[in-house]
């Protein structure tokens, strides 16, 4: 009887480890997955697990990591190549993952009950677009397919309760009209309550993937081919959604959406993210990076004239917009002590050659004019002027020169024409000229 007695005293004392562990298919095309625990911030390492012949893998969490949202990490690139999981503490976590399949939940409730919450929410989506579809008002029909959305997520959010799944649930929730709604109606209303139940404050939100995925289906995915208007206009709908007590994340979302239309080299509507709320944000929470960025890129956008500079050098006393008798220009940022503007200026030298109608103007980062003085004796059909101060040089900072070497071409009137990114693309570009 003592001995049983005892047995019972310590099992509470015991714990069972959790772990996140999955199983990745085909196995032959990764190797390891890397656990991150994710913050409104970014994401801290915990732990590695490498995959066994049979895709598999299995990281034991220690007893004081704490709940939250955590990524799992499987390629290169990671922020391309990644999910997030709910851990709430207490549960282990695991799936199945395949690329074209995505990622199965096997175990942890909170991963399962939001898994089973959005498939029943797609289902029904799909329901509502087949009755639209059909043309034909059936006010009973309509009533139904309501009535079923509107049981399915109070459901859902009954089975979330004091679950951390609740945020998510309860910030997708969908419109739900009280009597019959025309399509259009049903539409107009569908995106002016798209935002209005999420809280951009949560933790767990932030931290996860949700509010950027949300916030880029606003803009992009409410309305077919967007015009730039309407990109506009879904812009101020998303930073007007986003309180002020919040800037941060404010910030973080709109330079979400700058840098897309950036590398889709829309300027025009990255440009109206900065005049209209980014550059105020920036200067608001102190982002200096942020400010000098999104005003440089202005300043060098596509189609604007270019930031103008003294010239001194070459016997001049002039500057970059006073000069004449070119139908192009060519403008290159370099320093003496970069081996790539080094291995690439004789080239660019060689291809302008037999470009009589156009004229290089090179700009040198340098700390001191030695080299720079010795090196621009190579290059005597070149405008020359020397930036001192490298890449704390005033005009660098205005052009937003992050690397040696960069290319503008501008035309007779200074116009910015084109950034090409690198030789290859420079080099296709001064050949139809």
């Amino acid at each position: 009887m003592k001995n049983t007695l005892f047995l019972f005293l310590i099992l509470p004392m015991l714990t069972i480890a959790q772990s996140v562990k999955g199983t990745f298919s085909p196995a032959e095309d990764y190797s390891y997955a890397f656990l991150y625990k994710a913050t409104p911030e970014g994401a801290n390492y915990i732990d590695r697990g490498q995959l066994d012949k049979n895709g598999q893998f299995e990281i034991k969490l220690s007893d004081s990591l704490e709940a939250g949202i955590y990524k799992i990490v499987y390629a290169v690139p990671p922020e391309e190549n990644n999910f997030d999981v709910i851990y709430d503490g207490k549960e282990t976590v695991a799936f199945d993952f395949n690329q074209e399949s995505g990622v199965n939940f096997t175990e942890s409730e909170e991963n399962k009950l939001f898994a089973s919450y959005l498939k029943s929410m797609e289902m029904i989506n799909h329901t509502i677009s087949n009755y639209y579809n059909k043309g034909i008002k059936d006010e009973k029909g309509f009533n139904a397919i309501f009535k079923t959305l509107n049981d399915t997520q109070l459901a859902y959010e009954d089975l979330a309760k004091d679950k951390l799944v609740s945020s998510f649930i309860i910030a997708n929730r969908p419109y739900m009209p009280k009597e019959y709604e025309d399509i259009s109606t049903y539409s107009n209303n569908l995106k002016q309550h798209y935002l209005s139940h999420v809280n951009f404050s949560d933790y767990l939100l932030q931290s996860s993937t949700f509010l950027v995925d949300r916030v880029n289906a606003y803009v992009f995915n409410m309305v077919e081919n967007p015009t730039n208007a309407i990109l506009k206009s879904h812009i101020d709908d998303v930073a007007a959604a986003i309180p002020n007590n919040d800037l941060i994340i404010k910030t973080s979302l709109l330079e979400m959406l700058w840098h897309q239309f950036v590398s889709g080299e829309n300027h025009e509507v990255a440009n109206y993210i900065t005049d209209n709320h980014l550059l105020e944000l920036a200067k608001s929470t102190n982002n200096k990076v942020l400010e000098e960025m999104v005003t440089s890129f202005k300043n060098t956008s596509i189609g604007t004239v270019a930031p103008n500079f003294d010239i001194t050098s070459n016997g001049q006393n002039t500057s970059l917009q006073q000069l004449k008798g070119s139908e192009y220009y060519l403008l290159v940022f370099w320093s003496s002590a970069c081996g790539h503007c080094l291995d690439e200026l004789p080239k660019v030298k060689e291809m302008v050659s037999n470009k009589s109608n156009l004229k290089v103007v090179a700009f040198g980062l340098e700390n001191e004019d030695n080299n720079w003085d010795k090196e621009i004796k190579n290059y005597p059909d070149f405008t020359h002027q020397i930036g001192l101060g490298k890449w704390e040089n005033p005009t660098v900072k205005t052009y937003g020169v992050s690397a040696t070497p960069m290319y503008f071409l501008l035309s007779a009137d200074k116009l910015i024409m084109a950034k090409p990114f690198d030789f290859q693309d420079l080099k296709v570009l001064i050949e139809g000229l």
